[in-house]
This record gives C-alpha cells, structure tokens and sequence, in this order.
C-alpha cells in the first residue's frame, strides 16, 4: 500500500483527478522536456467532456506558460486504458516532435505514466487488504495510529498536522465567505448562512448537525471557487473527513494528537481503497469518491473514542455500503451540484455509521475488504454516463438558463 502522502494531498481545486492531475502530469512532462517551446495536450474521456468545468485546460495551460500550449477536447476516442486520459507532446523550435507521452489520472490527484504499471507504485505498507493490517495489530499488540507511525517516515506526524491545519483553514474560510462561486451555474456560497441562520425553537441536536453540514458546505465551496483543500480522498469529496473532525473536536474537546491519530486512522482506510478499488468517480461513480470519503470519516470518530479495531472496521464498512450504486453526475462538469450538498449528507451519515457501529459491533456480517470489492464491481457495471461525463442523471437533465 501507498503512503498516506500519496493521499491527502494539498493543493487548489476544484478537482483531484481533472485539474491536480494534468497539473501533475504538465509538470512530470516538463522535468524531461525543459527545452521544449511548445506543447499538445489531448485530452479523452471525462477529462474531454467534463474538463472545462474542472478547469482542467485552464491548470494545463498555466502550467506551461509562458510557454504556448494547445489544449484539444477528444470526446470520440472510446479505446482508453482509463476514464481520465491526456497525451502530452512537446515541439522544438524547428516544430521537430520531442515526444508524446500518455498519462493517467487515476483519482486523488495521483497519475500515472502509461507503461509503468504497479511497478511504479512507492508502497510502503506490506499490506494489500484491511484485514492484514488488522491481523498485524493483533498479533504485534498496536493500534491502527500505531500502524501508520511504524511504517511511515519521521516527518509523518508533521505531515498529519499540517493537513489537519489546512482542514481547518478551509472551513474558516468558507464559513464566513460570502457571494457566487466560479461558473456558469451562479451557485450562491451557502456555508456562512448554513452555520449562522438559527431556526426557531431549534433543538440542540439539530443546532450540532446544522454545525456539521455548514462544516462539509464551507470546505466543499472553498473547493469549488479554487481554494486550497485536502484530498480526502478527492477533491470532489474533500469536504466530508474535515467537517467530521472539525465538528468532533470543537464539541468534545479532543486534542490536536488525537485528531492527527484520527487523520492516520482514516488514511489507512483510504489507502486500502486506493490499492484494491478507485477513489475516481470517472471510474467507479461517486461512491468510489464520497463512499471511500464517508468511510474515512466514521472510521475517524471511531478513532477519536479509542473503539477496538472491529468496531472501527464496521463503522468504515456499514457508511460504503449504504453508499453503493452512487453515481458521479456533476451538472455542466463543476464541483457544485450535487458535489456540494452531497459531502454534507455524507458527514452526516459517517456520524450515524460511527454511532450504529458503536453499539452493534461483534454482529457484522461483511467485512471492509467485501464491501470495497463489491464497490468496485459495482462501480465497473454503472453505466458510463453516469461517471463524470455530464452526460446523464443530474447533468443531463438540468438545463442552465
């Protein structure tokens, strides 16, 4: 398994897969191709047809720049060894081709060069499934935190912290942004009204989960207008982990090293996805995005109370079951509707995950590593308008005055 670095990953949105990556990819290109005075970028699949609302030509072209690059939208080419595929090709003075490379952007900001496979993977981790890293903790006596700490390098705590502290720049950020964010769409900021606004004769529970959502509003908006967030595990889904532990941690007074340890926890469950499944909706749907983000979560609190493993486990498994089938439809190709609200209902259920796991715990059926599979599976037979392309659900039936 990869590292947790290869994870959480800080940076601007709107999009892990559609503007980090060919962000990423722009500049592997140029590490090999500095002389190069022009560029070609094609891009296929659901980098073509929802890349401009991603900005995904915009982040290419700035990456380039000065230098002049050709950006082209390939929306026929169906052959493709992924969803999200770009070819990058320089040209000398002379208009000579200095080489044309193809690169995959398979989700959360991680690409890949084709060729490479596997082989070029830097795991870390002697692990394939959730259950070698739980067997591992039983028979060595340590915690999931514990796992992380042991495998990862020195700097890895410092690592967690700065996530954690960029988590919560962004939903202090986004709390009291105000006005319309980027796009056609004219999507109003709702984060700042969310958290301000207080119903009459409101309870306090719902005060706590009105809290909750304006948490997961204020990053996802953040996301949206280009600001900087967190992978976990996308940028699409970057809304849901931050607003869980914002909101634990403000309500229960946990400690900055226990947060970190929660961020750890959570990363193990995100990793074990990435190795056996997808964190790319263009592969997999949303629920390989808000899922795997949703199971980060519960898994999180479970962490924050010190819950035994199992009890962790099923948090993670009970809140990506109840998310399977869910399809990746963002209208007009933005992270805005329903990417926004989405991370907000999906806080929410992480919580209930957590609180359903804490007391039925030792009656679990279907492990974590079933359920991924299963997602996976299922992520492989949705169909592929409903994968971020725009071309179905949501994105194809609302039309934009």
């Amino acid at each position: 398994m990869e590292s947790l670095r290869e994870l959480y990953k800080i940076g601007k949105g709107p999009s892990s897969s559609h503007t980090m990556g060919p962000e990423r990819a722009a500049k592997r290109y140029l590490e090999s191709h500095a002389d190069a005075v022009r560029f070609r970028v094609i891009l296929y699949g659901s980098l073509a047809y929802t890349g401009k609302g991603h900005l995904t030509d915009e982040i290419i072209v700035s990456t380039f720049a000065p230098k002049p690059c050709e950006v082209v939208f390939d929306y026929k080419t169906e052959d493709l060894p992924h969803p999200n595929v770009l070819d990058i090709e320089g040209f000398s003075e002379s208009g000579l081709s200095l080489g044309r490379e193809r690169y995959i952007s398979v989700g959360g900001g991680t690409i890949r060069r084709e060729g490479e496979g596997e082989s070029a993977r830097s795991d870390i981790y002697p692990f394939r499934t959730f259950q070698d890293i739980m067997d591992y903790c039983d028979e060595n006596g340590c915690s999931l935190a514990d796992v992380v700490f042991r495998f990862e390098d020195e700097g890895i705590y410092d690592f967690l912290a700065e996530v954690w502290h960029t988590m919560e720049r962004a939903i202090r950020r986004g709390l009291v942004a105000e006005g319309v964010l980027p796009g056609k769409l004219q999507v109003s900021r709702k984060a700042k009204r969310l958290f301000e606004t207080v119903p009459e004769d409101e309870e306090p529970e719902a005060r706590e989960k009105r809290h909750l959502c304006a948490f997961a509003f204020a990053t996802s908006e953040e996301n949206a207008s280009g600001g900087t967030i967190v992978t976990a595990p996308t940028c699409g889904a970057s809304g849901v982990l931050p607003a869980v532990l914002f909101y634990m941690s403000s309500k229960h007074g946990f400690s900055e090293k226990r947060v970190i340890h929660a961020l750890a926890v959570a990363g193990l469950i995100g990793v074990t996805v990435k190795q056996n499944a997808s964190v790319s909706g263009a592969e997999a749907g949303c629920q390989a995005e808000i899922g795997t983000a949703t199971s980060m979560a519960a898994a999180a609190i479970s962490a924050l109370f010190s819950a035994p493993i199992e009890e962790t486990e099923y948090a993670a498994e009970i809140a990506l079951e109840h998310q399977l089938g869910l399809t990746c439809d963002p209208v007009c190709g933005y992270v805005q509707i329903p990417c926004i609200e989405r991370n907000a209902v999906a806080a929410l259920r992480a919580l209930s995950s957590a609180e359903l796991a804490k007391i039925l715990h030792g009656t679990r059926k279907i492990s974590f590593d079933l359920i991924v599979r299963t997602m996976y599976e299922t992520g492989k037979d949705i169909n592929a308008r409903y994968r971020e392309t725009s071309e179905g659900g949501l994105a194809k039936n609302y039309k934009v005055s």
